[in-house]
């Protein structure tokens, strides 16, 4: 049990900060706050992390229940899931921006408003759709559904909105070590981790809806 348990540990910790992708949220924090003051800059950066850690831990928690409400099974949200972070990562292998995550639309909008610690910054750039899938498969794990592996998940979810939040307070001098072709690097090899995850999802969901290709 505890060999599954840290298994799971890792397999939570790598799945939540690869959705949530603090670097590619912070490409976006600082190509949005560069015209404010430090101040300003600061209280976005910590208004969007607080704001998607309790969409997140929302979704962790009643997720499930959300899915009943609308009779939606788990193995179809985790193949439709699947397919949908599958995109994401191929868009990121490719060093495209995923239109899944943030829009050219959303971005100009919130230039205008001004208040782009909600949108784009938290929805849905930092509790996008690939975070939300991951948290909610994860959630509902059913060889490790007990409430140390839920601690694990919900435990992932703020390390890496701490992490996200470090990156963002941190970013000039982040930015001043990594250019545009470290970033397509490492966007490509979280692509890729991305992609993996997918493919795991749609596995878990092909097999417990469908045994006999499983061999069941």
């Amino acid at each position: 049990m505890t060999g599954d348990l840290l298994s799971f540990t890792l397999l939570a910790l790598s799945s939540v900060l690869i959705t949530v992708n603090p670097l590619g949220a912070t490409l976006v924090y600082v190509s949005l706050t560069q015209s404010m003051e430090q101040g300003a800059r600061d209280r976005v950066a910590r208004d969007a992390c607080r704001i998607a850690l309790i969409i997140l831990i929302i979704v962790a928690i009643a997720g499930t229940g959300i899915l009943r409400l609308f009779g939606i099974t788990l193995e179809a949200f985790r193949i439709a899931g699947g397919i949908l972070l599958f995109g994401i990562g191929m868009e990121m292998v490719y060093a495209k921006t995923s239109r899944t995550t943030l829009t050219a639309t959303e971005k100009y909008e919130s230039r205008d408003t001004g208040d782009v610690s909600m949108m784009p910054l938290a929805i849905p750039m930092i509790a996008g759709p690939g975070a939300i899938t991951t948290t909610i498969a994860l959630m509902n794990e059913t060889s490790l559904r007990t409430l140390p592996a839920a601690g694990v998940v919900i435990t992932s979810i703020l390390v890496s909105i701490v992490i996200t939040y470090c990156m963002m307070r941190h970013s000039d001098s982040l930015m001043k070590k990594i250019g545009q072709r470290e970033y397509r690097a490492i966007n490509r090899l979280m692509g890729m981790l991305f992609i993996a995850i997918a493919v795991q999802f749609v596995i878990n969901g092909i097999r417990v809806a469908f045994p006999p290709f499983a061999g069941g």
